[in-house]
């Protein structure tokens, strides 16, 4: 994710491209949003949704603009790097002052002209044909604090979703299995409602279950995080083939359930009070930037490629607008559960059981495919940044202590808590904050000012942001900070009333 530049991969069209997108961007962030807006209210959800979209899909313009501009930079030096080599070739003399100048980027374009690049092919040196993570463009374009404080962030990130994956699944296997035993047979969706001290199998209670399943995950996924693994393409087929079945059942179901009459659900217009959940829930299920750069660089035409992410919004935009709005018509607001699925393992709610099992442990499937290559991701993302140039770490450090810093405290704060409305809020409110509005406009800003100064000011980056003044960049960066202040104020002001 935050390494250095890799391969491109197999390319494929602009449609394919925009059908990965729409599987990234819908992920188990989804199955948390229907709780969201209905302690939010239907109309302050709605407009957050869509405001929360839009300030996606521009930073996501930021982030292709800046993926653009390391293409170019990159291309640049390659070039100087051949004029150089002509040079010494030509030159008897050997290395001289002047040379020595033009290992930096910034006196290298004041000491040589740009119009020789420019007139070698101005037209492509934007274009994104090499594959530049997040980690990489910050350490183009930022400085040494700038660098670790993106490393920070992703970290964080990563921590927080290694944290909802570690409870989902064993929440819902605690719901599916202790609702099929005993008197609460298919109970879960009913509305009655669970203590964690309540039993589950004879003496064994919910939360002791929920513990077992904590505990059986850690052991079969996390020696995953001591090893490299990678995601097959007939794994993420799979993966997508079951998301799509699993949502396009969720709403056909609630859909036929408010056509019979049997709709229980009357949300409130709003509630202010669950504005910070909604937030971080929206933030989360609209994250694809740190993704961008696998993403984009395949794809073959990208001359219409912020169009087609446009697109993409507008769909994701509608497909949750459809999943949240059936959800809290069909069942009344203190009976829908953190993770949505869980609602459709009542009897009542669908006779075929199939089905129910199905839904009920569709997290369990996909999350656990998911998990271990967000642990290498964030073991990776820790190496990085604590490597030093041409340095390596003892053998204990690189297959024992990093792989235990990634896995150790995602599966503690599993342990404490299960709520995954507030892990999915706080995880999306200040990470994904971070990583969704001020990394990119960060990027943005600084891709911008260097491609000034190395090309010049007349040079037009072809894939620059249709939010391309100034005042969408600064308009981003006070959002999210002020989003830092609101989260955190609205956090104390309710821990306070408790």
């Amino acid at each position: 994710m935050a390494g250095g530049i890799t391969d491109t991969g197999e390319l494929y069209s602009p449609y394919v491209g925009l059908v990965y997108m729409f599987n990234l961007i819908v992920g188990t962030g989804a199955l948390t949003m229907p709780k969201a807006f209905a302690t939010a209210g239907w109309l302050v959800s709605l407009v957050l949704l869509m405001f929360l979209g839009f300030m996606s899909y521009m930073t996501t313009t930021f982030v292709v603009e800046a993926m653009a501009a390391a293409n170019a930079q990159l291309r640049w030096k390659r070039m100087e790097k051949r004029k150089e080599d002509e040079e010494d070739e030509d030159s008897s003399s050997g290395v001289s002052d002047s040379d020595v100048l033009l290992q930096d980027g910034y006196e290298r374009a004041e000491t040589r002209p740009i119009l020789s690049v420019q007139r070698r092919g101005s037209a492509n040196i934007f274009e994104i044909t090499e594959r530049v993570e997040m980690g990489q463009m910050a350490s183009m374009f930022f400085n040494k604090v700038g660098v670790n404080l993106f490393y920070f962030c992703i970290i964080i990130y990563l921590y927080g979703d290694l944290a909802i994956y570690a409870a989902a699944v064993p929440v819902s296997l605690m719901q599916v299995t202790c609702s099929a035993t005993g008197n609460h047979s298919c109970s879960v969706g009913d509305g009655t409602k669970y203590n964690d001290t309540d039993k589950c199998w004879g003496p064994i209670r919910r939360i002791d279950a929920y513990r077992l399943y904590l505990a059986a995950f850690t052991l079969l996924l996390g020696p995953f995080t001591f090893f490299n693994v990678q995601k097959t393409k007939y794994l993420q087929i799979m993966t997508s083939l079951m998301r799509w079945i699993a949502f396009i059942l969720m709403i056909i179901l609630a859909l036929i359930r408010i056509s019979r009459g049997q709709a229980e659900g009357h949300p409130s217009m709003a509630q202010l009070s669950g504005i910070r959940n909604l937030f971080g829930v929206c933030v989360y299920s609209f994250m694809c930037q740190h993704s961008l750069p696998s993403l984009i660089t395949p794809i073959s035409k990208k001359k219409h490629v912020n169009k087609l992410v446009l697109l993409d919004y507008i769909l994701i935009l509608a497909f949750y607008s459809l999943l949240s709005f059936t959800a809290i018509y069909c069942f009344r607001n203190d009976t829908l559960m953190d993770m949505y699925t869980l609602n459709f393992t009542n009897c009542e709610i669908i006779s075929v059981a199939f089905i129910r099992y199905f839904l009920g442990l569709f997290p369990v499937f996909t999350i656990s495919t998911n998990f271990p290559i967000i642990a290498v991701t964030l073991r990776n993302n820790w190496k990085t940044l604590f490597h030093r140039e041409g340095g390596t770490y003892p053998w204990v450090v690189d297959r024992i202590v990093f792989p235990a810093i990634t896995l150790i405290p995602p599966v503690l704060v599993a342990f404490c808590t299960h709520d995954l409305e507030s892990l999915v809020g706080i995880t999306g409110a200040y990470a994904g904050n971070g990583i969704q509005y001020l990394i990119p406009a960060f990027l943005a800003y600084r891709s911008r000012k260097d491609t000034q100064l190395v090309f010049g000011s007349g040079t037009v980056n072809k894939h620059l942001s249709p939010f391309r003044h100034t005042f969408w960049i600064v308009f981003v960066l006070i959002w999210g900070f002020s989003c830092f202040v609101f989260v955190t104020a609205n956090i104390v002001l309710s821990d306070s009333k408790l």
